[in-house]
């Protein structure tokens, strides 16, 4: 592995701010345009049904529009991410069921699956439920050859639970890696983890190979060969929130929540090099932050997504922002 670049942020804009709790970005490019997509919540990051995903476009990095928003009936929505399959381009958002009749019961149970998708950029489809993803907080997607791939982190055995089942000792979280030919049916395919499963980002190597980082208090690299059953799994020796896990040129790039010593939170990102995280850059940002999303625009520059309140609320309460940072190595 060469030795990791140093990273310089040229610039960091606020590019939407509407009052509402804005947070957990992905990006992408599909057909030659950029896409950028986020949750929005007047009241906040926590369960609202109120949220809504929004889907905005640019050309150039610089001048963005909406393209598309969606949400579902009694379920808050989150955790929009791309997949590009098919020449179909997907967003997929995992959903809680905001019961009326018990306002404060959530099950991950009870999660489904989400999604919508064009084929020109232009005309929008869904939202339609995935079959396969009930019980399953879906999070990121990836393809390879004829298939697409997603991680799903459920409840061992559909153990009823309240919230996301970490305060009952005998709850056991699975980050399940799941496997779909069309992008909307989903079948379980291995295991990121068989315990602490969280949310997971993945990419595939040329021969076919996964490589992960799963969120953690202990952020975990995760790799496996297909048919994907056996998995080789070593700590990091640090916490990485919302992450994110691409390759920019010949490095490993990741991003996610950094907390400080002295406990403040801050959008991060860190160079992947022989197992090892290796400090790289940090935003401004604080407060309730993180979810990066990512495009290469060469091998020297790119675009970095994230969220942050630290101009805002300071809390996970509303305002939040969403931030570009163009970055170049």
């Amino acid at each position: 592995m060469n030795k990791t670049p140093a990273i310089r942020i040229e610039s960091v804009r606020k590019i939407y701010n509407d009052g509402n709790h804005n947070a957990f970005t992905d990006m992408c490019v599909f057909r030659g345009t950029m896409y950028l997509a986020f949750r929005s919540c007047p009241q906040g990051h926590m369960m609202f049904p109120a949220s809504r995903i929004v889907i905005m476009s640019s050309r150039d990095g610089k001048q963005w529009k909406k393209a598309h928003t969606f949400s579902v009936p009694l379920r808050d929505v989150r955790d929009p991410h791309f997949l590009v399959f098919k020449n179909t381009l997907f967003v997929y958002a995992g959903t809680w069921l905001c019961d009326p009749s018990e306002p404060e019961h959530f099950d991950v149970n009870d999660h489904l699956g989400f999604a919508v998708w064009t084929r020109d950029g232009r005309k929008w489809e869904g939202p339609k439920a995935m079959e396969g993803t009930y019980g399953h907080y879906i999070w990121r997607a990836a393809a390879f050859g004829k298939k697409a791939y997603l991680c799903g982190r459920r409840v061992h055995d559909f153990r009823p639970t309240r919230g996301e089942g970490g305060g009952d000792p005998k709850c056991v979280l699975e980050s399940a890696l799941l496997e779909s030919d069309d992008g909307f049916a989903w079948k379980w395919a291995g295991f990121f983890t068989e315990e602490r499963g969280n949310e997971t980002a993945f990419l595939f190597e040329k021969d076919g190979s996964i490589l992960a980082l799963a969120r953690g208090q202990e952020a975990r690299i995760c790799r496996s060969k297909p048919p994907f059953q056996a998995w080789k799994r070593k700590g990091l020796g640090c916490f990485v929130g919302g992450p994110l896990l691409v390759k920019w040129g010949k490095h490993y790039l990741v991003g996610g929540r950094h907390v400080q010593a002295g406990g403040a939170p801050k959008t991060a990102l860190w160079w992947l090099a022989n197992d090892k995280l290796i400090d790289a850059a940090e935003f401004p940002s604080g407060g309730d932050t993180s979810y990066p999303g990512f495009v290469a625009l060469s091998a020297k520059k790119g675009l970095l997504s994230y969220y942050s309140s630290h101009e805002g609320s300071g809390t996970t309460k509303a305002p939040s922002a969403i931030y570009l940072a163009e970055i170049c190595i």
